[in-house]
C-alpha cells in the first residue's frame, strides 16, 4: 500500500507530539517517600552496590532491557548520506519495532561524525548505559571496521542490523526454498547483485549454513567481483571474488539456481531469468522497487520461488523478523556478543516455524483466509506472536551452549515466559 508524503509527515507529528517514542517511569512516583527511593537519598544504595559488582547493574537498572540504536546517517535506507540528524526518524522507527515486537526499550543516538575513529570512541564511551548496541545505516566499508572493533572493545552485543538482520532472514528463506525446490545446499550456484554491507553479510551467512563459498558469484555496479579487479574493491568484498576477468550480471546469472538482489531496481529482465536453471529461486530485495518486478519473476518462473523485501507480495524478507527477537534472546542470556552460532540458530528457528500451522490470529492480522508452508510462504509473518518464542529461545540457547552467556537460563521456563509474552525474570 503506497504512503504519501503528507500521510507520513502527519503520522510523525500526530496529535502535536512529534516523534514515535517517549520515556515512561516504571516505579511509583506519587509520594515524598517514592521520590526519596527513586532519587536522593535512596538511589545511593544501588550506586554503591554496582560499584562493588558491575553485574548488579542488570538487577538495579534498566540496562538488561535497553538497547542503543546508533547511526551517523551515512547510509539511510536507500537515501544515502543524509547526515546524523536526518537519520533520527529511522532510529526512532527501529525503537518502535524493538518495543512492539520484543518489549525492548531503546534510546536512539545520532552521532554527528564521518570519522570512523570518532564514532567508535563515542559509542564505546557510552556503552555502559546499555545491554546491547544496534548499529544502523552506516555506510560500507566503514561499517565493517566499526562493528568489528566495537565488539572487540565491549562485552555486550554489538550488531550491525543492515548486515546481519537481512542475512539471518535470508538464511531461513533459502533453507526452505531449497527444500521446496528439491535442491541440495552444497550443489547450488548463487548469484548476488549487490556487494555492500548487506550483500557481503548475506553471502557470509549462506556460507555458514552450508553453501560452498566457491558457489557464490557476487556482482556490483562494476559487474562481477573477480580476483585482481582494480575498481570498487575492499577486503570484505574480495572474500567473494570469482574468476580472473570482468563479466556482467547478465553473463554471471546464466545457469544460476539462486538470485539474490540487494542492489537497485529493474536490473534483471525476462531473458536473464530464463537463462537460470529450471524453477529458480529469485530473491529480489531492493526496496521499494526490486531488481525484477514480482509479477515478471512469477510469470517467467511459475515453478520457482520468488521473494522480495516488500510487504505487499508473498515471501517478504525483512529484518523485522530478526533484530527484535535476536536481541531479546541475547539480552535475556546476558550475552557478551551475538556470535555465528546465535545467527545460525535464528535462521534455523525461523525456517522451522514456517512449517508450523498458522494461528487464526495471524490470518486475521493479514486479512487472509488460508496460509500454509509452500512456495508463497517460506518465512513466518512478523506479526506471528510465536516468532519470539521460537527465535529468541533459539538465540538464548545458542548463546548458552557457545559460552558467551553470563546467565544460565532454565530454557523450558524461559520458553514458557516467552509464550506468555514475557522476557526472562
Amino acid at each position: 500500500m503506497a504512503v504519501t508524503r503528507e500521510e507520513a509527515l502527519e503520522y510523525h507529528h500526530l496529535n502535536g507530539r512529534p516523534g514515535k517514542l517517549q520515556v515512561v517511569p516504571t516505579k511509583p512516583l506519587a509520594t515524598q517517600r517514592d521520590l526519596s527511593l527513586a532519587y536522593t537519598p535512596g538511589v545511593a544504595y544501588p550506586v554503591l552496590e554496582i560499584e562493588q559488582d558491575a553485574e548488579l547493574a542488570y538487577e538495579y537498572t534498566n540496562r538488561g532491557n535497553l538497547v542503543a540504536v546508533i547511526s551517523n546517517g551515512t547510509a539511510i535506507l536507500g537515501l544515502g548520506n543524509r547526515g546524523a540528524l536526518a537519520s533520527k526518524p529511522v532510529m526512532e522507527g527501529k525503537g518502535v519495532l524493538f518495543k512492539k515486537f520484543a518489549d525492548i526499550d531503546v534510546f536512539d543516538i545520532e552521532v554527528n561524525t564521518l570519522d570512523p575513529e570518532v564514532f567508535i570512541q563515542t559509542v564505546a564511551a557510552i556503552a555502559p548505559t546499555f545491554g546491547g548496541i544496534n548499529l544502523e545505516d552506516i555506510r560500507s566499508p566503514e561499517c565493517f571496521e566499526i562493528e568489528t572493533r566495537l565488539q572487540a572493545m565491549l562485552d555486550i552485543p554489538v550488531f550491525h542490523d543492515d548486515q546481519h538482520g537481512t542475512a539471518i532472514i535470508l538464511g531461513a528463506a533459502l533453507i526452505n526454498a531449497l527444500e521446496l525446490t528439491q535442491r541440495k545446499i552444497d550443489e547450488i550456484k548463487v548469484v548476488f547483485s549487490g556487494a555492500g554491507a548487506a550483500g557481503i553479510s548475506c553471502a557470509r551467512q549462506l556460507v555458514k549454513i552450508g553453501v560452498p563459498r566457491e558457489n557464490i558469484w557476487m556482482c556490483d555496479i562494476a559487474g562481477l567481483v573477480y580476483h585482481g579487479r582494480p575498481e570498487e574493491m575492499f577486503p570484505q568484498k574480495a572474500e567473494f571474488a570469482q574468476g580472473d576477468r570482468p563479466a556482467s550480471l547478465r553473463e554471471v546469472i546464466r545457469g544460476a539456481d539462486v538470485f539474490i538482489g540487494l542492489s537497485a531496481a529493474n536490473l534483471v529482465d525476462e531473458d536473464m531469468l530464463c537463462s537460470m536453471r529450471c524453477d529458480p529461486i529469485v530473491f529480489a530485495m531492493a526496496n521499494p522497487d526490486p531488481e525484477v518486478r514480482y509479477e515478471i519473476a512469477h510469470s517467467c518462473c511459475p515453478g520457482g520461488i520468488v521473494a522480495t523485501g516488500r510487504s505487499d507480495y508473498p515471501n517478504q524478507i525483512n529484518n523485522v523478523l530478526g533484530f527484535p527477537f535476536i536481541f531479546r534472546g541475547a539480552l535475556d542470556a546476558r550475552a557478551r556478543c551475538i556470535n555465528d552460532e546465535m545467527k545460525i540458530a535464528a535462521s534455523h528457528a525461523l525456517a522451522a516455524l514456517a512449517k508450523e500451522p498458522i494461528p487464526a490470529q495471524v490470518l486475521r492480522a493479514y486479512h487472509l483466509d488460508h496460509l500454509e508452508y509452500g512456495k508463497d510462504y517460506i518465512v513466518p509473518k512478523p506479526l506471528d506472536p510465536r516468532v519470539s518464542l521460537w527465535e529468541s529461545a533459539a538465540v538464548a540457547q545458542a548463546a548458552i551452549e557457545s559460552g558467551v552467556a553470563r546467565r544460565a537460563l532454565d530454557l523450558e521456563a524461559y520458553r514458557q515466559r516467552l509464550a506468555a509474552g514475557m522476557p526472562a525474570e
